[in-house]
């Protein structure tokens, strides 16, 4: 058991009465609950906890009714708070995203007009619009018996970390076309686990919904959606919208399995087949209003498991730290706090590091005061994580995102100019020598110059290539093999970076 929680980060599903090659036979009442008891003391015996997920009866060829049951495990390892997800969420404007997050992590429903959403904005012309235009970071907490924590028996963020082994952070994105490179930077930087797709019922796919759901598919991010609002519309209406993003998921460029959740034992088998392969899409259909389904969307979240294994979180945190700075802040009595998501490596309060590029592509040395993940103090940071970190008295105007804190002994490579293999999305003329567009890399955003088109005079829609950009207003911290998303207008592509040119050649 100890085994299967570690290769789960913290928890593990046991199916009881499934025998090895996978034949539901059953256990009798007796038996079943003797087999609880020692899993019962098994976990007891490791600090574990235990939830029956569910219990059904099978059809076996005998007078007595055979049970099985599938049960959840989990332990929060010593080494750490709480286990912890990503979720991203995406949609058009106004399809009830913010409402739905609001809903879920305040544990009160919605009046019908916008009330639980007012808790997650950040700026005056977002209560005054109800449109989200910045990145807001949500927590929604699940404690060892898979019970919701959130802020309706929690005052504070603090006291929901402390109450809940597993964390939710929600990443609430901007629907609204306008704000576009937020939610590309939101994407890029943030590393999501998952993302959640929310669709109205009443309008369907529309605006931007296609396009984030091309973006969530280009960055490999693996996808559910929600279709929020189905209290305002017919049964017919809801079951349109269905089929209509059924068509969408089964087309030759998405290659998804569509699965429409019904109840509580379609929500456990989605959260279990969406983790094991990526191309099933579970579809949920709620009210944020009448509250219709959301405990099938908490069943879901409380099982779902962390994409990346142990093993791969260990070898990243064997490698030299790397800290990539989204967001700065100056925060009275603490001085410069940064904000962003651990690459790689461990961070620990105290720990001298070196942040850059600078305009000039130097680096400065740094020394990191406290960690704060979730609003509540942190001693040691790990790679995957995100945080702030607060920097004392250093000099914010010598900090922009973008940047990189990595350890000194760590060679940067930081280059005026790359080389990516790309492939155009959609252009409405050629795309050519000379073209500006606004570069996408992790967490770098800046405008770049395409300097040359290798093997080709222009590129058209659809066509692949590998392009020289050059930053234009400073040097960057990239990698070999990040992946890179451009725009310029209309103008969208994908692509990695091949090859970069140290400053050395500029």
């Amino acid at each position: 058991m100890k085994w299967r929680l570690q290769e789960g980060r913290g928890e593990a599903v046991y199916q009881i009465g499934v025998e090895d090659n996978g034949m539901l036979v059953g256990l009798s009442e007796d038996d079943m609950r003797a087999s609880l008891k020692t899993l019962h003391r098994l976990a007891e015996k490791i600090g574990a906890d235990i939830t029956v997920l569910r219990e059904r009866e099978v059809d076996y060829d005998s007078d007595v009714s055979r049970k099985i049951a599938e049960v959840l495990i989990r332990k929060v390892p010593d080494d750490q708070q709480f286990l912890d997800l990503r979720v991203a969420v995406l949609g058009n404007v106004d399809s009830g995203k913010s409402t739905l997050l609001g809903v879920l992590t305040q544990g009160e429903l919605d009046n019908g007009r916008g009330r639980a959403r007012l808790n997650l904005f950040r700026h005056l012309h977002e209560i005054q619009t109800g449109r989200t235009s910045s990145i807001s970071f949500e927590i929604l907490g699940f404690n060892s018996k898979g019970e919701v924590v959130n802020y309706s028996e929690s005052r504070t963020a603090e006291e929901i970390c402390e109450s809940a082994s597993k964390m939710i952070t929600f990443i609430d994105l901007a629907g609204h076309h306008k704000y576009l490179k937020t939610t590309i930077f939101g994407l890029t930087s943030y590393c999501p686990d998952f993302a959640m797709l929310v669709v109205s019922a009443n309008t369907g796919i529309a605006g931007t919904t296609r396009e984030h759901l091309g973006l969530a598919m280009a960055l490999k991010v693996p996808i559910f959606i929600v279709i929020s609002k189905v209290d305002l519309c017919t049964r017919a209406t809801v079951e349109r919208t269905v089929r209509q993003l059924e068509r969408v998921l089964k087309q030759p460029g998405c290659n998804k399995v569509p699965m429409v959740v019904g109840s509580t034992d379609d929500a456990v088998t989605a959260a279990q087949q969406f983790a094991q392969s990526p191309n099933i899409t579970p579809i949920f259909t709620l009210s944020s209003v009448s509250g219709e389904s959301l405990d099938l969307l908490k069943v879901f979240f409380n099982i779902i498991p962390p994409l990346s294994n142990s093993k791969e979180q260990e070898e990243l945190m064997q490698q030299l730290t790397e800290f990539q700075v989204d967001e700065i802040y100056t925060v009275p009595e603490v001085g410069t706090v940064v904000g962003g998501t651990l690459y790689s490596g461990i961070c620990r309060e105290g720990d001298h590091l070196v942040v850059g590029p600078t305009d000039s592509g130097q680096f400065h040395k740094l020394t990191i005061g406290s960690i704060q993940r979730n609003r509540s103090a942190c001693r040691v940071l790990r790679a995957g994580q995100a945080a702030t970190l607060a920097l004392g008295n250093f000099d914010r105007s010598l900090l922009r995102k973008g940047m990189v804190m990595v350890s000194p002994e760590m060679d940067p490579t930081i280059c005026w100019m790359f080389e990516a293999e790309i492939v155009l999305l959609f252009h409405a003329k050629t795309f050519h020598k000379g073209f500006q567009v606004t570069v996408h890399i992790g967490n770098v955003r800046q405008t770049a110059t395409v300097e040359a088109v290798y093997g080709k005079e222009e590129l058209r829609t659809g066509e692949k290539a590998v392009v020289l950009f050059k930053f234009i207003k400073h040097p960057e911290y990239l990698k070999e093999g990040a992946k890179v998303l451009f725009r310029e207008g209309v103008t969208k592509g994908i692509g990695h970076v091949t090859k970069l040119r140290p400053i050395t050649e500029v």
